[in-house]
């Protein structure tokens, strides 16, 4: 019982943050006020007051629920009309496959030949996508795992942070408001059918069993996004986007990853940060000339193509997608593929290293 009232207690602090910077945000006019907001609130304060520091936080029992609900709105942008559209996606899913590879092989030329990092602790730290995954796998991989968390921590906050902003630079404050203005017009849960809140949470609570039973990989996202989506592009249902529910999702998801920030202790790990900084700035100028080249090619919106390219987290650049009013499914579809790219490739690339005796006992710090 003790740990379930210290989870919400810190829950109730970090969502006191999170609220009232995210309302100050919605008032400045910043984007993706409350995602950003909870961000910057949870991290800054988190970190300059060491009280707070540790009770600051999302319990995984409360991410869990979210996620769920975020894959099952995602699943809801696929209509019956969707597979006639990623049918016409292959040049730009050829793009991002291209984009990839080659932040991967960048990444690694950095953290190899630059900073003097073994072959699997650069794969692992540099590889662009599957962040809960490859952290995981680390444990068992190299002995400075949290240097790999750090890394892929580092490119989704980036990621998080620098795209609301690009999206003022490249299409002026209008379309700001205009995104603000659009998430408050969701209808609220109080005006959804009741038939339509039940399907939500049916779909959301299903799904993840359903999941983990066919065995596919992060069940909490991909569950939900799989069900939903073949459910709405057989027209069985049809959901909207839930106004407090998208609120909700900015909170928790902005305040987990300001949450972990806030704990990391920046002069023990300035040389990793560092490292991990270069990296994503390589990954995110890769990714995005890509998505520039395709998108002066295709006349798709940059920014719309740079969130379907940019490894900033399923969970985050899709919840970016949903508050902008992009093409979500669009989004989702690729950032989908390049998640299963690297799944797949992952463990060949890991087995390699193991037959070139490329996996050391340690590895090395940065100079």
């Amino acid at each position: 019982m003790r740990p379930v009232m210290s989870d919400i207690q810190n829950i109730i602090v970090t969502t006191s943050i999170a609220f009232g910077n995210g309302y100050a945000f919605q008032f400045i006019g910043l984007p993706a006020p409350f995602l950003l907001g909870s961000l910057f609130g949870v991290w800054t304060i988190g970190a300059a007051v060491p009280l707070i520091q540790t009770h600051v936080g999302i319990p995984r029992w409360l991410h869990v629920p979210v996620i769920l609900g975020l894959g099952t709105l995602i699943g809801a942008n696929f209509r019956p009309d969707i597979l006639a559209h990623i049918g016409s996606a292959s040049i730009t899913v050829a793009a991002m496959i291209f984009a990839t590879v080659l932040a991967t092989l960048a990444g690694l030329t950095y953290l190899i030949r630059v900073r003097k990092y073994s072959f699997v602790m650069a794969l692992l730290s540099c590889i662009p996508g599957g962040q809960a995954e490859v952290t995981a796998m680390s444990r068992d991989l190299v002995e400075k795992d949290y240097v790999v968390a750090l890394f892929h921590l580092v490119r989704v906050a980036l990621v998080f942070c620098s795209t609301p902003l690009l999206l003022a630079l490249v299409e002026g404050q209008a379309a700001v408001a205009a995104s603000n203005t659009a998430l408050l017009a969701m209808p609220s849960m109080y005006t959804v059918e009741t038939k339509d809140l039940l399907s939500f949470f049916a779909i959301a609570t299903f799904s993840l069993p359903l999941a983990q039973l066919l065995r596919i990989p992060m069940p909490h996202l991909v569950g939900p996004l799989i069900f939903s989506s073949l459910l709405h592009i057989l027209g069985w249902v049809e959901l909207p986007r839930i106004s407090e529910f998208v609120i909700i999702a900015q909170i928790v998801i902005g305040s987990s990853v300001g949450g972990r920030l806030a704990r990391v202790p920046f002069i023990e790990l300035s040389g990793y940060i560092r490292d991990a900084t270069v990296n994503s700035v390589i990954i995110l100028l890769t990714y995005g000339g890509t998505a520039y080249v395709i998108a002066a090619l295709t006349e798709i919106d940059f920014i719309m193509m740079l969130l379907a390219f940019v490894p900033g987290g399923l969970y985050e650049v899709t919840l970016l997608a949903l508050i902008f009013g992009f093409d979500v499914a669009f989004v989702a579809f690729h950032h989908t593929i390049r998640v299963m790219l690297v799944f797949i490739s992952l463990p060949f690339l890991v087995a390699y290293a193991q037959k070139r005796n490329l996996i050391p006992t340690n590895t090395k710090s940065p100079n």
